[in-house]
């Protein structure tokens, strides 16, 4: 029993056995099917990895020789750049040359033709622009301080024109020089500045500045200034105007020049409701400003009558009288301008000069030599004297005398004119005396205007005695010498009937043809003053 019972525990631990070797069989077989299984997964995969390597691989070689390719393609265009580059500055220095000497030929032609140089400056916007009084423009869907005047370069002005019910145009005018509101006030000089150097070669100039009342006349050639503040012909001051940087210019030429005896003297006067005031003489009260009068000499030209000239020595002993003569200048304020001046202003600068007979007779040979000459023995002028000045003041005849005891005087001027605005009634708002002075200006405008028309068709008269303003800028309007017109205008909508007036002004001013320019040759003794 116990063998038996043993031998059936050996059967029954076989057949367990047996079992588990069969499972354990069974999970080896899957188990290899399983290896198989991934090992031909694993070559799959690198297969795969390696096609896909290779792939990557050539993209790579590929995009390496295009960005090499792109490299060299970029240098070669760079190179073409630099070139293109060099190319268009060379252009652009020939083209600057070239302009150069199209505005030498244009400025000698205009001399030649003697026609009247004209200058348009554009200011910027302001914030006064934005203010109205009149409910029409406020019912307007443009702007008012819109934009509508612009420099499409330094010698054009577009004018985008618009009326209500009209479609838009576009006019474009013509100058000698046209100014940008970013232009400096030393670029506006600098166009300015060769006027100068034509006084000291003995040629009569005039600068005026033309256009309504805020247009910038003033700022163009004082410069910034109030009641208070002086104008100083400082370099410091990048702002200051025409008349300041004339006076520190006009003084470093004659420095230069050792050879010249200059002697510079300065009158200043206004011309108020047509009545014209010298505001460097004392009335009998000792107040400034004293009524005078404008005559036509018989060789027909204009002349004040003990008019006030006083002798400077330097740049500020000028402005000195000039920024007394500012103090009494009348200014009211409009709706359109706080600051608006109510009358012309002319600054005449009177110049001049004592130089040797060689140097004289060598200059005058090489440019004019069948000019006569007169010669004449200096005499000595105190330099407290007030002289009084004649066009043609000559009262020595020639005289023979030796070369070295002979000097000749020549004598020239400047006339630097502020002219008012001006002004439409309805816009600026002026009552009483102020609209009284404001018919006074656009009269005085409206004469000068006419003048200008009568010397464009050549009619046998000019109404220069129309007004005080025109009696008295006779000889440079109409005469020989040499005239710069600055216009100033507004680029916004709300001026823009101002603005196309002055602008047909400067037009009718670029027509008139008058005599050349002529140097100042005819000698003035020492007696004459």
């Amino acid at each position: 029993m116990q063998l038996f019972s043993l031998y059936n525990e050996q059967q029954h631990l076989r057949r367990n056995t047996y079992s588990n070797l069969t499972q354990i069989y069974q999970a080896v077989q899957k188990i290899k099917q399983e290896l198989k299984d991934f090992q031909s997964f694993s070559c799959l995969l690198m297969r795969n990895f390696q096609h896909q390597y290779q792939d990557c691989l050539s993209q790579i070689v590929d995009g390496v020789r295009g960005t090499q390719l792109k490299n060299e393609n970029l240098q070669l265009f760079r190179a073409k750049a630099v070139d293109l580059e060099q190319s268009l500055q060379e252009i652009n220095e020939l083209y600057q040359v070239e302009k150069q000497k199209r505005k030498a030929l244009h400025n000698n032609l205009v001399e030649l033709r003697g026609n009247i140089r004209v200058h348009c400056r554009i200011r910027p916007l302001l914030p006064f622009d934005d203010e109205s009084g009149d409910p029409v423009f406020d019912n307007r869907s443009r702007s008012l301080s819109e934009k509508v005047v612009h420099a499409t370069d330094d010698e054009t002005v577009l004018v985008k024109c618009s009326r209500p019910g009209h479609p838009l145009f576009n006019k474009t005018f013509q100058f000698e020089r046209v100014y940008s509101p970013l232009e400096s006030q030393k670029i506006v000089f600098g166009d300015v500045c060769p006027l100068l150097t034509s006084l000291l070669d003995g040629y009569n100039v005039c600068i005026m500045t033309y256009g309504q009342t805020g247009s910038g006349k003033s700022y163009t050639m004082l410069g910034p200034h109030s009641e208070s503040d002086s104008i100083s012909p400082s370099e410091v001051d990048q702002e200051m105007g025409i008349i300041p940087r004339a006076a520190g210019e006009l003084f470093r030429l004659l420095s230069e020049n050792p050879i010249v005896n200059p002697r510079v003297e300065v009158s200043v006067v206004e011309i108020y409701n047509n009545e014209l005031f010298d505001l460097l003489a004392k009335d009998s009260s000792g107040i400034f400003g004293v009524k005078r009068d404008v005559i036509t000499t018989k060789e027909g030209k204009s002349n004040v009558p003990l008019l006030i000239y006083e002798l400077v020595e330097s740049p500020t002993e000028l402005m000195k009288f000039i920024n007394k003569s500012l103090q009494l200048r009348v200014k009211h304020p409009t709706l359109v301008h706080a600051d608006s001046s109510r009358s012309h202003l002319v600054v005449t600068v009177t110049l001049t000069l004592s130089v040797p007979f060689d140097n004289f007779t060598d200059q005058q040979s090489s440019q004019q030599p069948c000019k006569e000459i007169l010669c004449t023995t200096p005499q000595k002028v105190m330099k407290g004297e007030k002289p009084s000045f004649s066009p043609r003041g000559l009262s020595a005849a020639p005289i023979p005398l030796d070369s070295t005891e002979q000097q000749k005087q020549i004598q020239t001027k400047l006339q630097l004119v502020d002219l008012a605005g001006s002004e439409c009634i309805g816009m600026s708002g002026v009552t009483g005396t102020n609209l009284r002075e404001t018919s006074f200006i656009n009269r005085s405008l409206a004469a000068l205007a006419d003048v200008l028309g009568a010397l464009s068709v050549h009619r046998g008269h000019i109404p220069y005695r129309n007004s005080k303003l025109t009696h008295l800028l006779q000889d440079s309007i109409g005469g020989d010498a040499k005239l710069l017109v600055m216009l100033c205008v507004s680029p916004c909508q709300k001026y823009l009937a101002e603005t196309l007036q002055s602008l047909g002004f400067g037009n009718r001013a670029r027509q008139v043809q008058r005599v050349q320019a002529k140097r100042r040759n005819v000698l003035v003794s020492g007696k004459s003053k």
